[in-house]
C-alpha cells in the first residue's frame, strides 16, 4: 500500500499493547485514574461510582469492593448460556462461541456480559470480565407494607430482547421467581 509505519491498519496506537508488561505478579496495579483512587483507599464503597455515575473499565475495582477479606470474592457468577454462532467464509464455515455470563452478590448488585471467542474457556471468562464491568445496583422496594427491608422490586417492569419478552411484577416477601425454568 502507500504505507508508512508497521502495516497495522488504521488507529492501534504507538505498539506497546497486547501482553502484560514485568509478568503477572498477582498484585493489582490500577490503570484507570478511578483505579489509583480506589486502591489508595479514596473511594470507600461502589455507591460512590454509581451516585457519580463513574465508568469501571478495571475489574479488579468491582472485585476489591466485593472482597470479603479472605481473597475470596462476594459476587457470585453464573453461565448463563453457551451457543456456537457461524460465519460463512470463503474456505467454509468458521464456528465461534459465545457466552453470557450473570454476576451478582446477592443484595442488590447485578451484572451481565456477553462474549464471543473463537474457544469456550476464552468466551467465558471474557464474558465474566464484562460481568463485573456492568455491575449495576438494583433498586428494591415493597409489596404491601414497609415493615422490614426492602424485598422485592419497585413496580412493575417490562423488557424485551428479540422475540422474548420479560414482564416482572411486585410481589410478597418469599415468594421467590414464578415462572418457567428456562426464565428462571
Amino acid at each position: 500500500g502507500r504505507g508508512r509505519g508497521r502495516g497495522r491498519g488504521r488507529g492501534r496506537g504507538r505498539g506497546r499493547g497486547r501482553g502484560r508488561r514485568g509478568g503477572d505478579s498477582g498484585e493489582w496495579t490500577p490503570v484507570t485514574k478511578l483505579g489509583r483512587l480506589v486502591k489508595a483507599g479514596k473511594i470507600k464503597t461502589i455507591e460512590d461510582i454509581f451516585l457519580f455515575s463513574i465508568k469501571i473499565k478495571e475489574p479488579e475495582i468491582v472485585d476489591h469492593f466485593f472482597d470479603d477479606g479472605d481473597g475470596k470474592s462476594k459476587l457470585k457468577d453464573e453461565i448463563m448460556k453457551i451457543k456456537p454462532v457461524q460465519k460463512q467464509t470463503s474456505a467454509g464455515q468458521r464456528t465461534r462461541f459465545k457466552a453470557w455470563v450473570a454476576v451478582g452478590d446477592g443484595r442488590g448488585h447485578v451484572g451481565l456480559g456477553q462474549k464471543c471467542a473463537a474457544e469456550v474457556g476464552i468466551a467465558i471468562k471474557g464474558a465474566h470480565i464484562l460481568a463485573k464491568l456492568s455491575v449495576v445496583p438494583i433498586r428494591k422496594g415493597y409489596w404491601g407494607s414497609t415493615i422490614g427491608d426492602p424485598h422485592t422490586v419497585p413496580c412493575k417492569l417490562s423488557g424485551k430482547c428479540g422475540s422474548a419478552r420479560v414482564r416482572i411484577i411486585p410481589a410478597p416477601r418469599g415468594t421467590g421467581l414464578v415462572t418457567a425454568a428456562v426464565t428462571k
